[in-house]
């Protein structure tokens, strides 16, 4: 009798071996296996099968002279009919674990890899988080309208990496892409009947393979090695540029979708062991999304984790965004553990100590909203700061123009600028809350300032999809207009929104194309929209985008060069703590704020005053002065120790400081215009 290994899961997939190829793959519930080599011109076509053997930890396995690389292989599997099961000894199924794949008339079939790459000694920029600012960004709907990349290369890897988009990106003072899903994925069954597509890519086919249809023509001619040679080289001259690359990956659910969907992997090798199930064999739906992946079973854990190392090692990715990540943390019974074995593994694993990870700690399951509960190491989407800026810049500023006065006062706003303490745990840090006003799915920021009600009948979902909560406030006109004031006061809060985003404590997300104002005309949930709606247009930008454009990057400079915006650690009343910033807080008057300064809705108006705490980088301490009523105010600049004087750095209210007097003193009085924002560095 076969003693079970060591490392029972070890080396699933292909593998080269003298003489050709290793092939194994896991499942408990099967009752045999076979590989099949396939005609590369056709997929139905088998030039060659064999059984597997499976050995006592139900490892299948097969060695083959015909597993080379270039080789298109599938596997069968047969086993007993059960209400959890879903096996059909003639389908052809993809190798979870296979690194290329090719498309055929008949299905997907995996492709053998050879992975090799010449990485030129180009290694990860290696970024501090505090120093992090994350764009989000699709790959097609990045480059697809730059006149500035070939028209051959738009919207793909290749196009991402052109010099154009590279010298954009740094010169906006981002440091990270996060790309919305990248793994393969297809469109679901309901899309395609309506002739629409799953744009976002939230549907992944399979978890180690590039999306093929996101590389250049050349690179897909040339199979799958061409398609993953390209992503490489993206990342390559990405990392060459100092530049970061995230990865959104989808591992709560695949594309086989519930009962009724498409069988091309891990449902047809084992549905019992892979996903969740209900008493009756019924899937358990966490995600919304049909299915939802079992990580409370080892060899699911596995593989996701086998996926992240694939990645990170011989992709060279930097960090990863996790959807729906509370999915990733359910237990046997369903329930959220944050010491999950999946969670705590990721963090622990050796060959994942250098990726950033990033939860979106909430799913559509029972006591799915986790913000503030994921283990140390992780960042959180934090949509607590999201809701508040937006109610304290665009719903509050509604309320008090339809009231008189907005519903709350400044205190909540405050909580959130300086890293949102309340909600991630003190060893933690403000580094835990990754800060955005928008994402993918939602209102860009221009839409926000410029529509009450979301628009989304292009989804052919008669406007029932998307969120109705937007938080989000027109300023008097739905929709386009041609009013001044409206214009001007749309302008100045979409500069309210993002400055507030990238002079916050912790990790800012700033969504591709918020930097210049892009509209989706009110759609807020565009994922099946793959046109002009969703790509960012380089060359038509009027000249307010272009002033915006400018703002962001003063932002994200001053950002950079002022470390009391970016604390690591929380501070500690009394205590002196490394890499935390000391924060003092005054009201209008340039008094320590008092109560009712934190909770009146009348009294709208602080200013804060952020030292850090050297440690690895110069003393520096900067004055923030928020105003968030519609009125004028007066402001007495504060007296501190140590504080001679305030250069004036930023104003929301202006495009620029041409005409600004800089320099001002403790116990100076300014008057600040309605709902703007002052950035001062202290001398």
């Amino acid at each position: 009798m076969r003693m079970p290994s060591a490392d029972p899961l070890r080396d699933l997939g292909v593998r080269p071996v003298d003489g050709g190829g290793e092939l194994r793959v896991w499942s408990a519930n099967a009752g045999a296996l076979e590989l099949c080599v396939i005609d590369p011109g056709d997929g139905d076509r088998v030039v060659w099968s064999s059984p597997m053997i499976r050995d006592a930890d139900d490892v299948w396995s097969i060695t083959s002279a015909e597993l080379v690389p270039g080789a298109s292989y599938s596997v069968r599997a047969d086993g007993p009919a059960a209400p959890a099961n879903a096996f059909d000894p003639a389908r052809h199924l993809i190798d979870p674990y296979a690194r290329g794949l090719r498309r055929t008339t008949a299905g997907w079939r995996g492709e053998v890899m050879d992975g090799g790459f010449d990485w030129g000694g180009v290694g990860k920029p290696g970024i501090a988080l505090d120093h992090t600012v994350i764009y989000e960004a699709h790959v097609r709907g990045l480059t697809m309208r730059n006149p500035d990349v070939p028209e051959h290369l738009r919207g793909t890897y290749a196009g991402l990496a052109h010099p154009s988009t590279i010298g954009y990106l740094c010169d906006l003072g981002v440091t990270a892409v996060e790309l919305l899903p990248v793994h393969q994925h297809v469109s679901e069954q309901r899309l395609r009947a309506m002739g629409l597509t799953n744009y976002w890519g939230y549907n992944t086919l399979n978890f180690f393979t590039p999306h093929a249809q996101y590389a250049s023509r050349a690179a897909q001619a040339e199979g799958a090695g061409g398609v993953l040679r390209e992503f490489k080289g993206m990342v390559r001259l990405l990392h060459e540029a100092g530049l970061e690359v995230l990865l959104d990956v989808v591992y709560n659910h695949t594309s086989e979708e519930g009962r009724d969907g498409p069988t091309t992997s891990l449902r047809g090798l084992d549905d019992a062991s892979y996903y969740r199930h209900d008493a009756d064999g019924g899937y358990v739906d966490t995600t919304g999304c049909g299915n939802t992946l079992d990580v409370s079973r080892p060899a699911a854990q596995r593989l996701v984790l086998d996926s992240l190392r694939y990645w990170a090692r011989e992709v060279q990715v930097d960090g990863f965004r996790f959807d729906l990540a509370a999915t990733l943390g359910r237990d046997a019974a369903g329930d959220f553990d944050p010491r999950h074995p999946l969670l705590e593994a990721i963090v622990a694993d050796p060959e994942l100590q250098d990726v950033k990870l990033i939860a979106e700690p909430w799913d559509v399951g029972p006591g799915g909203w986790q913000v503030g509960a994921f283990p140390r190491r992780w960042s959180e989407w934090n949509d607590g700061y999201r809701d508040r800026m937006r109610n304290f810049w665009l719903r509050d500023v509604a309320a008090a123009r339809d009231n008189g006065l907005p519903s709350q006062g400044i205190g909540p706003l405050a909580r959130r600028l300086a890293g949102s303490n309340h909600v991630f745990a003190l060893e933690r840090g403000p580094l835990a809350s990754v800060n955005f006003i928008t994402a993918h799915d939602g209102f860009t920021a221009a839409d926000l300032v410029a529509y009450d009600e979301k628009h989304n009948l292009g989804n052919g979902e008669d406007d029932r999809d998307g969120t109705n909560d937007n938080k989000s406030y027109n300023h008097g006109v739905e929709g386009p207009t041609g009013d001044p004031e409206i214009l001007a006061a749309r302008r100045k809060a979409i500069r309210n929104l993002l400055g507030t985003l990238l002079l916050s404590a912790g990790v800012p997300m700033l969504t591709a194309g918020d930097e210049y104002g892009r509209s989706q005309n009110g759609n807020n949930n565009a994922y099946c929209q793959d046109s002009e709606l969703t790509w960012l247009d380089w060359s038509g930008r009027a000249d307010w985008q272009r002033d915006l454009h400018d703002v962001v990057r003063q932002l994200t400079r001053l950002r950079r060069e002022n470390p009391a915006l970016r604390p690591v650690r929380f501070g500690r009343w009394g205590e002196t703590t490394p890499s935390a910033s000391q924060m003092d807080w005054y009201n209008k008057q340039g008094l320590s704020m008092s109560l009712e300064d934190w909770d009146s809705p009348a009294e709208r108006t602080l200013q804060f005053l952020a030292a850090s705490t050297p440690e690895f980088e110069d003393f520096n301490r900067i004055l923030l002065v928020v105003h968030g009523l519609e009125t004028t105010v007066t402001v007495t600049l504060p007296e501190h120790e140590g504080v001679a004087g305030y250069t004036l750095l930023w104003d929301s209210s202006r495009d620029d400081l041409a005409d600004a007097e800089l320099e001002h003193g403790p116990g100076d009085e300014l008057e600040l215009g309605p709902t703007s924002m002052l950035l001062f560095r202290a001398r």
